[in-house]
Order: C-alpha cells, then structure tokens, then sequence
C-alpha cells in the first residue's frame, strides 16, 4: 500500500507503507484513521522529508520498536545497530550542519529513534574533545557571559577539576580513604555539603 505525506510547503511523496511506519507518528496515524488521505507533516520542509524518506528506505527492513514481535533476536539487532554506526549510515549524515540539525528535528517530530539517535551521535561526536570556545566556534554560539561571570566559571571549573584529581588518587590509593578528609576546596566544598530539608 502506498502512502501520502505532504511537506510543510505542500510537496506529495508517495512512499511505500513499511518505509512510512519507520515514523511512530506515522505509524500511529495509520493504526488511528487509516490510509485515506495524504498525512500532512507541518514541521518539515520537503528538503528534509526527502532525506527522512531516504533514511527509512534503506532501514525499511529493521525491527520496528512499535511491532509486537521486537523482542528477543530482533531487539538484539536494534541494540548491535545502535552501538555500531554502519558505513551507508555515516554517509547519510555527512551533511552540512543545518541540514543535520534539520534531520534531527524532524526525526524527533516524526519519532524515528533510530535516525534522532544517529544525528545525536555525530553531534556528540563532533563535540568530543573540544574547548568550549571550540564548540561556540563550530555551532556559530554567541558568548553571552560578561567577562565576571567568564572569570568565576574559570575558577569554580578549576576547584571541580582539583576535587576531581583528589578523589581519582583517593581512589587509587585504595577504597578506605575518606573523602571527607580529603582538602575539597572552597565553593566545591560548600556545593558537597547534605542539602538542607
């Protein structure tokens, strides 16, 4: 069966059925009213719909977590998929970083797991081992701290990773050593203490 969706500036796609239920909003829409008029999707463009439908007709065949069935073998190949991004999907989400930010959105919209969590993994990937003015630089962010504020982040950033440090060689000095004797400095020591109810 061939389903309607409609872009948010009005472009049809006809797509298979099962590549249309990779969707759970889609999927839901199905299970709901049924297949009898073009499914409109407000909060993506058709730019983007054409890559979500590209993404979920290459993955037509994966488990779907809204079937019944995924359990035992095909939930095991939905975890192994996740932890193990494949060469056809690294491809995919080499784009431009507004069009990646876009596939994201619409996979939250539209509820595909597996395509949000692979937009999240390379943002993630792409911010791992980076400075915070690095990552300002690659997401175009404004810093908006005044220079005070910067200062006492430096600082207070500083106490956590000498706290940290600390506790990394109590613990390798074995497990007995009490963290409560251990030199925590000022702020940090004032954050660690029981909150009051």
């Amino acid at each position: 069966m061939i389903v309607s969706l409609v872009s948010s500036d009005g472009k049809l796609y006809q797509v298979d059925e099962a590549v249309a239920r990779r969707s759970g909003v889609i999927y839901t829409v199905l299970e709901d009213i049924g297949n009898q008029k073009p499914i409109p999707l407000l909060n993506v463009p058709s730019h983007v719909l054409k890559q979500v439908i590209e993404y979920c007709e290459y993955h037509r065949t994966d488990p779907l977590p809204q079937d019944a069935e995924w359990s035992g073998p095909a939930r095991a190949e939905l975890v192994r998929r996740k932890a193990v991004v494949s060469d056809w999907d690294k491809k995919f989400i080499d784009c431009d970083q507004t069009l990646l930010f876009e596939i994201i959105q619409a996979a939250s919209y539209l509820d595909i797991k597996p395509l949000l969590d692979l937009g999240c993994k390379t943002v993630a990937n792409m911010m791992t081992g980076k400075s915070v003015e690095d990552i300002r630089a690659l997401f175009h962010i404004e810093n908006d701290f005044t220079p005070e504020e910067e200062t006492a982040m430096q600082v207070e950033r500083s106490e956590f990773e000498s706290l940290y440090n600390i506790m990394i060689k109590s613990m390798a000095g074995g497990v007995n050593a009490p963290v409560t004797s251990l030199p925590i400095p000022g702020k940090a020591r004032r954050r660690l203490r029981a909150p009051h109810y």
